[in-house]
């Protein structure tokens, strides 16, 4: 039985796109090839049981298929004519169960109520990212026999798609569609899922996100430059040079800059969809004149400012003062010859600022100032600071003006320079945040857009949202709540991607994307647990420190190997 299932599953694999969360729906226009037939689902195996029927049902539904006919064979006559599952679904552990309910079993023999149980990691937004939601999962359903043969049927399916984590990663692809952030004149990865199949209209359905606009988890941190009045005048298709054409209207009146803005936009968004070059056309002209042929080389370094230049290696702080990661040395200034009691520090991402947590007269008190010079107290201290974080460099600016850190676990506060160099402390909104637990680390995201932190020892990205007077810490979601316990540190590797310590003996070190849908670990070997602090950044080594010293790997698989300046008790850190 086992067998006819797989082999069933198997036959359904074919039968063409999904219509489930943003796909394109096909439309026949001028140099396009006419939609394919689509393909028969062969119904379930004769005689299949409830609770094999039940299993089948959840993994087709994750299979492709027009209006989820992979999955509608399972249903009786009227739940198949009347199903329509959100666009949303559920994703569950890979290992679930299907039993009978015992408690409350039909007095009709020919009507089974079974249970599925398992362990739910998320869901699937009706935007099409993914919100990490572990717990436990069930879903009842109610089957009855059908027809003179008498074969089982579901009646009651879910309002939602149910599927496993590993049919939805075959089925499924993430794609980083950008946005733009103001606060760092650089886009912004926001991790959106699509349909893998067919690969010619993936092209296509990244564009329909990007339309839509950001998910809710970015909402209100980033700009759309491709909302109203801009569409999309047809499909999106290939055309017969190979290219992909995007043609826009809605775009009269657009100024130069915008409209090389929403090319950016564009080809980023399809970079990891296509390798071919992108025809960009508004109303059937070029959107940006003498430029209608695009490739993601050809953009300006927009993620230049969200990135350390490669001559800043990276600092730590080790008995108390500040020292070069790159030479061992220490730095300039007070800050490395002694003249602070330093805790913790940060180096802005431009390199041109140090914020250091100085220990002082019984508690924490903050300094910042240039990089290599005195740095003057501000008005920030208590019983504890987290290590400072870094806003990116404002477009137009000279450095970075804002610096970041919680105060006593609770009270997250920012500093910004005011006009005469003074750092006045401004307060965050943060009740979100420190609702899940007191925080001992947060880490802002190189392009400013997000917050890595730390909170009872679990790992939370939440969006950073500006206002003319305000900003808040928003749509905290909470990443591998079940596996993921006892965090100690993090950083960003990539503005999609982070890299955190625990002190947890058999994953010390993990790395994750920010919604938190996967996790690795790290080769622990050569590693002394617990690890205490971690750095990373684009394109470089990940740093980590434990009691014996400091450790370097790039890939999952390596061994750690020591750093070349390794000394017990350091905490090392990249600029940001």
């Amino acid at each position: 039985m086992r067998r006819a299932v797989l082999a069933v599953l198997c036959l359904v694999l074919l039968a063409g796109c999904a219509n489930i969360p943003q796909e394109s729906q096909p439309m026949v226009v001028p140099g396009d090839k006419p939609p394919q037939a689509i393909a028969t689902v062969p119904d379930p195996p004769k005689d299949i049981d409830a609770l094999s029927l039940a299993r089948a049902f959840v993994r087709a539904s994750a299979l492709p298929g027009p209006n989820n006919a992979a999955a509608k064979v399972y249903l009786d006559e009227q739940a198949r004519a009347n199903w329509k599952p959100g666009r949303g679904m559920t994703i569950i552990d890979d290992i679930f169960n299907t039993t009978y309910d015992t408690e409350n079993r039909p007095p009709d023999p020919n009507v089974q109520v079974v249970n599925v149980h398992g362990f739910a990691l998320g869901a699937l937004s009706g935007d099409s990212s993914f919100v990490p939601n572990q717990g436990p999962f069930k879903l009842q359903l109610e089957l009855r026999r059908q027809g003179a043969a008498g074969q089982w049927r579901i009646v009651n399916p879910p309002p939602n798609l149910v599927v496993t984590d590993t049919d939805f990663s075959v089925n499924y692809i993430r794609v980083p569609v950008s946005f733009y952030s103001q606060d760092a004149g650089t886009f912004v990865p926001d991790l959106r899922y699509v349909v893998a199949k067919p690969q010619s209209g993936l092209a296509g359905r990244v564009m329909d996100l990007l339309m839509l606009g950001p998910s809710e988890g970015l909402a209100g941190s980033v700009r759309n430059f491709l909302a109203d009045p801009i569409t999309i005048e047809n499909n999106v298709k290939t055309a017969d040079d190979g290219s992909v054409v995007v043609p826009l209207t809605g775009l009269t009146g657009a100024s130069p800059e915008s409209r090389n803005l929403i090319a950016a936009q564009i080809v980023l968004s399809l970079q990891t969809v296509t390798s071919t070059r992108i025809r960009l056309l508004a109303d059937g002209a070029p959107l940006v004149p003498g430029h209608e042929y695009w490739r993601a080389s050809e953009l300006p370094a927009y993620g230049a400012v969200a990135s350390p230049s490669s001559d800043l290696l990276g600092l730590m702080t080790v008995g108390g003062r500040v020292r070069s990661l790159g030479t061992g040395a220490p730095v300039e200034g007070p800050a490395g010859a002694g003249g602070y009691d330093v805790a913790s520090a940060a180096q802005s991402i431009d390199g041109k600022r140090l914020a250091v947590v100085e220990r002082a007269e019984g508690r924490m008190r903050l300094r910042v100032g240039d990089y290599g010079r005195e740095l003057p107290q501000t008005e920030l201290f208590g019983g504890s600071l987290t290590r400072p974080t870094w806003r990116p460099v404002a477009p137009g600016g000279d450095a970075s003006g804002e610096v970041w850190t919680v105060v006593d676990h609770t009270t997250v506060a920012r500093l910004v320079v005011a006009p005469g160099g003074h750092w006045a402390p401004q307060g965050v909104n943060a009740n979100e945040v420190t609702a899940l637990g007191p925080i001992t680390e947060l880490r802002l995201s190189r392009d400013g857009a997000r917050a890595a932190v730390v909170a009872g020892g679990k790992l939370v990205v939440a969006a950073v949202v500006r206002t003319a007077d305000s900003v808040t810490l928003r749509a905290p979601r909470l990443l591998q709540g079940r596996d993921l316990k006892d965090v100690v540190d993090v950083d960003w590797a990539t503005p999609d991607t982070l890299v955190a310590a625990t002190s947890s003996n058999s994953q010390p070190v993990v790395k994750l994307p920010l919604d938190g849908l996967r996790m690795d670990a790290f080769n622990s070997s050569n590693l002394t647990p617990p690890v205490h602090a971690v750095t990373a950044g684009p394109n470089r080594p990940i740093v980590v420190a434990d009691g014996g010293g400091l450790w370097v790997a790039s890939e999952l698989g390596e061994v750690w190997r020591p750093h070349g300046h390794t000394t017990p008790g350091a905490d090392p850190f990249y600029p940001g």
